[in-house]
């Protein structure tokens, strides 16, 4: 009978809590939005299935290794976080080039204002970074975790949480990559309430073709000139160019497609369940986490609204106008707010085109959060 008692005691149905349970559902409703309704599928799914094993009581698979500790009976995940996040935080850069293999810069280049529109949307950032600050809940290394959420780009987020505040990993990753899957409910009722239907009905005309030097220039320049400003930058900013050039110089096509596929596809799929693992009940559990939920909503409508005022603003000095819906493209989640900006002009106007343009702030805006996350890291390490 001791026996059975002791079998019984060891086994997750004897351990498990009611907060578990929870989590669990929580997981199961991430996989659920994945498949059934196709919301970041490729972020979602994974990060559900971890939240599920890392609610499985007993398992060990959260265990970090223990440095110059010789053999340990390490868990897998504690490995792959140890080693992909908290200690070398490899796995984020490699999404980063494999981004860069599969961005075109054309947009951009045709349109060079586009860069200051993706800038202005960050303005997201800073708001939730000196509101977590005034809370006085966070230090300044997890305020600055917290507000990257506002870049609406989840490898930045995870890159700087797994630098600066590791134990807030699991919750900015997974509430930035929420708030890219929720972008077409959030961004379009601030996108009418900040422009009148005039403004929405604005064509623009189609960007100029842009030449294979032009393409091969801008991000060697861009890295050169980026990382000599912010040079804490560099992880996230050169894999992004370099992965770019393999693309434009058409030279190394099993590198480009390499880049792209395979060594994208791995690391999204360790980084994701290893996001995922990171949200054990007694992580979420807290008050904290309420906060920072709120104070990544209020970043990410920042942000929105930020490019969006700013393109109105242009507008004042430009002699042809932007429509300023693409200025909400800038929260960098691509490309789900380019294609939102795109059919809000539309509905508004059945001739306006604007994916293409939005393309541009929105692919600046991912350029921007990871420079914003290297003055963060430069910040709290001086």
């Amino acid at each position: 009978m001791t026996e059975l008692l002791d079998f019984l005691r060891s086994t997750g149905f004897y351990n498990i809590g009611w907060d578990n349970g929870v989590m669990i559902a929580v997981g199961l409703g991430f996989i659920y939005l994945a498949i059934s309704k196709e919301w970041e599928p490729y972020e979602l799914l994974p990060i559900g299935l971890g939240v599920i094993v890392a609610n499985l009581p007993l398992t060990g698979l959260l265990t970090e290794p223990i440095a110059g500790a010789g053999y340990q009976d390490s868990g897998l995940f504690g490995i792959i976080f140890h080693y992909g996040l908290a200690f070398w935080n490899f796995l984020p850069p490699i999404i980063f080039l494999g981004l860069g293999a599969m961005t075109d810069f054309s947009p951009i280049i045709s349109n060079p204002k586009t860069l200051l529109l993706g800038a202005a949307a960050q303005v997201g950032i800073f708001l939730a970074f000196w509101g977590a600050l005034v809370s006085g809940q966070f230090s300044l290394a997890e305020a600055s975790a917290i507000g990257i959420i506002g870049g609406a780009d989840g490898p930045t987020t995870i890159f700087l949480s797994a630098r600066l505040a590791p134990d807030l990993l699991g919750v900015t990753a997974v509430i930035a990559y929420s708030y890219m899957a929720a972008v077409a409910f959030i961004q379009p009722p601030l996108m009418k309430l900040l422009t009148t239907k005039k403004e929405r009905e604005i064509e623009m005309p189609p960007i100029r073709e842009v030449s294979r030097l032009e393409k091969l220039l801008f991000p060697s320049i861009a890295m050169v000139l980026i990382i000599l400003i912010v040079p804490r930058s560099a992880p996230l900013v050169s894999m992004f160019m370099i992965g770019n050039l393999f693309r434009e110089s058409g030279a190394v096509p099993r590198l480009t497609s390499a880049s792209s596929n395979e060594l994208l596809n791995i690391a999204t799929i360790f980084l994701m369940l290893t996001v995922g693992t990171q949200l054990s009940a007694e992580t979420v559990f807290k008050v904290e986490t309420l906060l920072i939920l709120a104070l990544g909503l209020v970043a990410f409508a920042c942000g929105t609204i930020g490019g969006l005022l700013f393109a109105k603003f242009m507008n004042l000095f430009l002699k042809e106008k932007i429509n300023p819906l693409i200025g909400s493209a800038g929260v960098s989640a691509v490309p789900m707010a380019a294609r939102i900006s795109h059919h809000m002009g539309q509905e508004a106007n059945s001739r306006s085109f604007l994916l293409p343009h939005a393309m541009g702030p929105n692919v600046a805006g991912v350029i921007g959060s990871a420079v914003v996350a290297g003055m963060f890291i430069s910040l709290v390490t001086s």
